[in-house]
């Protein structure tokens, strides 16, 4: 019978994780963030009928306590991601289409991401802005929306980021800034004639912090792929094994700039840790979809009926559920 495997550095949702800074600090895991995570990657029917208790049951996995986990399912309402069905007690939640939506979404993105190389035209977004000294909260709120798009500073009020797609950063200034009177702001699709080096744009961003953090995720979790290959995760362990690779792994398609490989130091870790998470993720699919229904059936005795699990395409962007 394979050994419960114990990783060093498992997924805890009460503290958060190290930061990456590649543009911008991204949070760790807290009870909230990780229902969703779960939910996302386990369940895909708005029809699903989920008690409350199930809930809590799935958290508790992670260490979560009940008073934390009744917090992470009020705030996943407020956020429109999960609605109550019905007026019984206790509570019966569900996923909304829209969740539905966008947590495939979300799962398409972190499975497909560095699967192919970016296509490169040496086009950059240029973001400058202006807004008067009162505006300190503007100021933070449009640096804030630009690191969400994947801008980072060039200069104090000078963004930038690869790619030719200006609309959507062009529909977040427009709503921050519309109100502000003296503001003022322009998107350039600019070139560079030199992109390399600490003045052109990739000095813009800490590509050694985030080698780094590369290099940390495959000595962490290289030897959980070892154990998975040797057969030595048991289904009992495999649920917080995958989550913790998924919940590490997450940050880097949001955090890094996809940069053409020519702006890139050799050697580039990512491929490495890519094959790493992938090669985990499929392995302990059926384990921690299987541990999963074995949590919550006294709670939901239907869960098998339910519960799925995401699976990546290595040899495309796909991903399927």
């Amino acid at each position: 019978m394979p050994a419960r495997w114990v990783q060093s550095g498992e997924v805890n949702a009460e503290e958060p994780a190290d930061d990456l800074r590649i543009p911008r600090a991204q949070a760790g895991s807290s009870p909230q963030h990780l229902l969703a995570t779960l939910l996302g990657e386990y369940l895909d029917s708005s029809d699903a009928d989920l008690p409350s208790a199930a809930v809590i049951a799935i958290l508790a996995e992670f260490g979560v306590s009940e008073p934390s986990a009744r917090a992470a399912l009020s705030r996943l309402v407020k956020r429109g991601l999960i609605a109550t069905r019905g007026t019984g007690r206790p509570p019966v939640y569900h996923l909304t289409p829209a969740a539905i939506a966008r947590h495939r979404s979300r799962m398409r993105h972190f499975l497909s991401f560095g699967a192919r190389p970016p296509q490169w035209s040496g086009q950059w977004l240029m973001v400058s802005f202006s807004i008067p000294s009162p505006g300190q909260a503007s100021r933070h709120a449009v640096r804030r929306a630009l690191s969400a798009l994947r801008f980072v500073g060039l200069y104090d009020s000078v963004w930038i980021r690869p790619g030719s797609d200006a609309e959507p950063v062009k529909r977040a200034l427009s709503e921050l800034l519309r109100h502000v009177t003296g503001a003022r702001w322009s998107v350039m699709h600019v070139r560079f004639d030199e992109e390399a080096g600490p003045h052109g744009p990739a000095g813009a961003y800490d590509l050694a912090g985030l080698a780094a953090a590369y290099s940390s995720f495959i000595a962490r979790f290289a030897p959980l792929r070892t154990a998975v290959r040797d057969g030595q995760v048991d289904a009992v362990s495999a649920l917080v094994a995958r989550t913790s690779a998924m919940d590490s792994w997450r940050r880097f398609p949001d955090t890094d700039p996809d940069l053409p490989a020519h702006l890139l130091p050799d050697p580039w870790p990512r491929q490495q840790a890519r094959e790493i998470f992938l090669d985990i993720h499929a392995a302990l699919g059926s384990l921690a979809q299987a541990r999963l229904v074995e949590v919550v059936t006294p709670y939901w005795p239907d869960a098998a009926s339910w519960i799925t699990h995401f699976q990546a395409s290595r040899d495309s962007d796909r991903a399927i559920h």
